[in-house]
C-alpha cells in the first residue's frame, strides 16, 4: 500500500493522498474545474510545475490564471515558447535571461550583428503561434552541473554557461519544449496549448547583468493571453497609458525637463511643475505639523564616516554616487547623500534625550541622489535625483502600535486627497525559520510585529502578511495603490528600525533612570516626489485635482478691449489665494479656451462686456463645460468649497 501524506490547504482543511500525487491530480481531486484552471502549486511556499510529484505533507496552494502568481508562470512558460522561436528563426542567438514580469514577459537575447525592426517581431510572432498549436508539454529533468556545462559549451552560449558558475551540483534543471532546452528552475505551464494570442511589444537594449562594461543584448517584451479578448483589453489599455505617459504630459503641460548638459536623470522643474510640487509639499507639511512632526534641514554630502557607520557605505556603493574631495582637511571624503536618515540620527543624538519627549518625530522633504544605470532611468519614476517626503519618529517600545497608527491616517489622508482609492496594505514580517540574518532580539521582533498587525486592524486596514519580506533591520507596512489604469504601485511605506539606534548608540533615559534603545521609524507617504508625481500625472491623466493644479484658474477676455477688467479680476483672485493666469493674446476666445482645455486648467472665467458691466465672470468648468455667470465673491466661495472639501479642511 503506498505511503500517505497529508497536505494541508488556505482554508484550513487537510486532505489525504497517496505519496507521489501530482498537483495536477490534486486539483482534479478538489474539482474538474480547477483542474482545468490549474497553471502550478505552491508546496511550503515552494512554486512548482503541476506535474512534479509530491511525497511529503506539506501546505499546498493551487493556482490559476486568476492568480498572480499563476500568470507568472504562464508568462514565464511564454519567454521559453518566444525563445523557441527565436532559435529556429535566428540559429546564431544566444541566450540571457528570460523572466516573467509584472506584466508579460521578455528574454535578453544575443543576436550577434543582426538587429530586429518591427517586421521581425510579426515573424517572430506568427512563428511562436505555430509552435503553440503543437501544444506540445514543458518537460522538466535534473542534470549534474558537469552535463548542463557540456551542453552550453556544446552550443557555445557563454551566458549560460556564466549562470552555471553560480549554481551548485544537484541543483540544476533544465525544460524542453518541441526542439528547445533552456536552463531553468521553472516552474511551467502543463503545456504550450493555451498559449494562444501573443504581441511583442517592443525592443529595448539591456547590458548583460546590468553592467554597462559588458556587452548589450536585445531585449523583446512580450505578453500572452489564452483569450484574444484579454490580449485586446490589455493592448487597449496600453494605449491609454501611452495617452497618459508622465513624460508625455510632463511636456505638454510645461511641467519638468531634461537637459543632458546637466546630466540624465536629473530632472529640471519647470514654473508649473514648480508648483505642482511645492502644493503637494506644503499640503503634506500641514498635516504633518498637526500629527507633532518637526521640521529639520540636512545638508546635501556628508562625511564619509556618517555613511560607514550607517552600513549604507560601502555595501550599497554600487548605486551611489562616488566619494569626493577625498584630501580636504584630511578627511577620508564626502559623499553626496543618498539618505536622509543618518543625517536624522544625528539631530536626536544632539543632546542626551529623556522618555517624557518621545515620540520625537523628524520631519524633511530631503533631497538625495543615487547612481541609477542609465539604462534604467525613466522619465521622473526612475531618477538619480530625488526629494524623499521624509521622517524619523524615534520611541519607545511600548509607543510603536499608536505611531503606526498615525502614520496610517496621514497616509490615508494624502491617498484620499489624491484620487487614489484602490489600495491594499502588506505587512512584512521576518522569516521564523531563519532569524540569525534579522537584527534585533526575538521579543521585540514578536512585540514590533503584533503592533502592526493590530495598528493596520483597529485602523480598517484588510492587510496581507509577507513571511520573510521585512528588511533586516525591522518589520514594515506597505500600501500598494492602483491607478486608474489597473497598474499596482508601491507608494506609502513605513518601516521599523533597530539597526540605525544600535550602529549609532542612540539612546534615552528611561523612568527607571536607566538607558534603553529608542526604535526608529521610517515613513514617507509619497516615497519621493518625483516618482509620485510621475504617478500621479498617469493616474489623472494631467487632470490636477483644483487643489493642487499648478494653474486653478485661467481669465479669458473675449477681446481687445476687455484685458483691463480680465487683469482687474485676475488680481482679485490672487489676493484670495487662487493660482491664476490671465490670456490676454490677441487671438479668438474660442481659440484660448480650446488651450485653456488642452492645459486642463480646471476653470475657465470668461470676460465681456455684459461680465465688465455686471462685474461678474462666466465660469467653465474643464470636461463638465459652462456653469453660467456669477460675481467673483460667489466664484472664489465656489472654487475654495471644493478645494477645502477634496482636502479635508474644515
Amino acid at each position: 500500500m503506498a505511503d500517505r501524506i497529508k497536505l494541508s490547504f488556505p482554508d484550513g482543511s487537510i486532505r489525504e493522498f497517496d505519496s507521489g500525487v501530482t498537483g495536477k491530480e490534486v486539483a482534479a481531486n478538489i474539482s474538474e474545474g480547477l483542474a482545468r484552471m490549474a497553471v502550478s502549486i505552491s508546496l511550503d511556499g515552494e512554486i512548482r510545475d503541476l506535474s512534479r510529484p509530491i511525497d511529503r505533507d506539506a501546505k499546498i496552494k493551487i493556482f490559476t490564471m486568476r492568480d498572480p502568481e499563476g500568470m507568472a508562470t504562464y508568462w514565464h512558460s511564454s519567454a521559453h515558447l518566444m525563445a523557441e522561436a527565436l532559435e529556429s528563426l535566428y540559429p546564431v542567438v544566444k541566450f540571457g535571461i528570460g523572466p516573467a514580469i509584472e506584466r508579460g514577459f521578455y528574454y535578453d537575447v544575443d543576436l550577434g550583428d543582426r538587429s530586429l525592426g518591427p517586421d521581425d517581431l510579426v515573424k517572430i510572432e506568427n512563428r511562436m503561434a505555430e509552435l503553440a498549436k503543437r501544444d506540445v508539454s514543458y518537460e522538466r529533468r535534473e542534470v549534474s552541473k558537469e552535463d548542463a556545462i557540456a551542453y552550453f559549451t556544446e552550443k557555445q552560449d557563454e551566458y549560460k554557461l556564466e549562470l552555471l558558475e553560480d549554481l551548485q551540483d544537484g541543483t540544476i534543471s533544465f525544460y524542453s519544449q518541441g526542439d528547445f532546452t533552456d536552463l531553468c528552475r521553472g516552474p511551467h505551464i502543463p503545456s504550450t496549448g493555451s498559449l494562444k494570442y501573443t504581441k511583442l511589444l517592443n525592443i529595448a537594449g539591456a547590458y548583460w547583468r546590468g553592467d554597462q562594461d559588458r556587452k548589450q543584448l536585445t531585449r523583446l517584451y512580450g505578453i500572452t493571453y489564452p483569450k484574444k479578448k484579454e490580449l485586446d483589453e490589455y493592448l487597449e489599455m496600453l494605449e491609454l497609458a501611452k495617452q497618459r505617459d508622465h513624460r508625455k504630459l510632463g511636456k505638454e503641460l510645461e511641467l519638468f525637463t531634461f537637459s543632458q548638459k546637466v546630466g540624465p536623470g536629473l530632472p529640471l522643474w519647470l514654473p508649473k511643475g514648480a508648483r505642482l510640487r511645492d502644493r503637494l509639499s506644503e499640503f503634506l507639511k500641514q498635516e504633518q505639523l498637526k500629527s507633532g512632526y518637526e521640521p529639520v534641514v540636512t545638508p546635501h554630502i556628508a562625511r564619509l564616516e556618517l555613511y560607514k557607520i550607517s552600513g549604507h557605505y560601502p555595501y550599497y556603493s554600487d548605486s551611489q554616487f562616488p566619494p569626493m574631495m577625498e584630501d580636504v582637511e584630511k578627511d577620508e571624503g564626502y559623499l553626496l547623500k543618498p539618505m536622509n536618515c543618518p543625517h536624522h540620527t544625528q539631530i536626536y543624538d544632539d543632546r542626551p534625550r529623556s522618555y517624557k519627549e518621545l515620540p520625537i518625530r523628524y520631519a524633511e522633504f530631503g533631497t538625495v541622489y543615487r547612481y541609477e544605470q542609465s539604462g534604467e532611468l525613466g522619465g521622473l519614476t526612475r531618477v538619480r535625483g530625488f526629494t524623499q517626503d521624509d521622517a524619523h519618529i524615534f520611541c519607545m517600545p511600548s509607543q510603536v502600535k499608536e505611531e503606526f497608527k498615525n502614520v496610517i491616517a496621514l497616509t490615508l489622508k494624502v491617498l484620499s486627497a489624491l484620487s487614489f482609492t484602490d489600495f491594499k496594505a502588506q505587512i512584512s514580517l521576518r522569516d521564523p525559520e531563519n532569524t540569525e540574518k534579522y537584527i534585533g532580539d526575538d521579543a521585540l521582533w514578536n512585540d514590533a510585529e503584533q503592533a502592526i498587525r493590530e495598528a493596520a486592524a483597529e485602523m480598517g486596514l484588510d492587510a496581507t502578511e509577507e513571511m520573510g519580506e521585512a528588511a533586516f533591520y525591522g518589520p514594515k507596512l506597505d500600501f500598494m495603490v492602483k491607478d486608474a489604469l489597473g497598474r499596482e504601485w508601491q507608494l506609502g511605506t513605513v518601516q521599523l528600525d533597530y539597526n540605525l539606534p544600535e550602529r549609532f548608540d542612540l539612546t534615552y533615559i528611561g523612568d527607571d533612570n536607566a538607558k534603553h534603545r529608542p526604535v526608529m521609524i521610517h515613513r514617507a507617504p509619497f516615497g519621493s516626489l518625483e516618482r509620485f508625481i510621475g504617478v500621479l500625472i498617469e493616474h489623472c491623466g494631467g487632470n490636477f485635482p483644483a487643489w493642487l493644479a499648478p494653474v486653478q484658474v485661467q481669465v479669458l477676455p473675449v477681446g481687445q478691449s476687455f484685458n483691463d477688467y480680465a487683469e482687474q479680476i485676475t488680481k482679485e483672485l490672487l489676493l484670495s489665494g487662487l493660482r491664476v493666469e490671465c490670456d490676454l493674446r490677441h487671438e479668438k476666445v474660442g481659440y484660448k479656451i480650446r488651450s485653456a482645455e488642452m492645459q486642463k486648467v480646471p476653470y475657465m472665467l470668461i470676460v465681456g462686456e455684459r461680465e465688465m458691466a455686471n462685474h461678474a465672470v462666466s465660469v467653465r468648468r474643464h470636461g463638465d463645460g459652462d456653469l453660467g455667470g456669477m460675481s467673483t465673491t460667489d466664484f472664489i466661495a465656489l472654487a475654495n468649497r471644493e478645494i477645502n472639501e477634496a482636502i479635508g479642511a474644515s
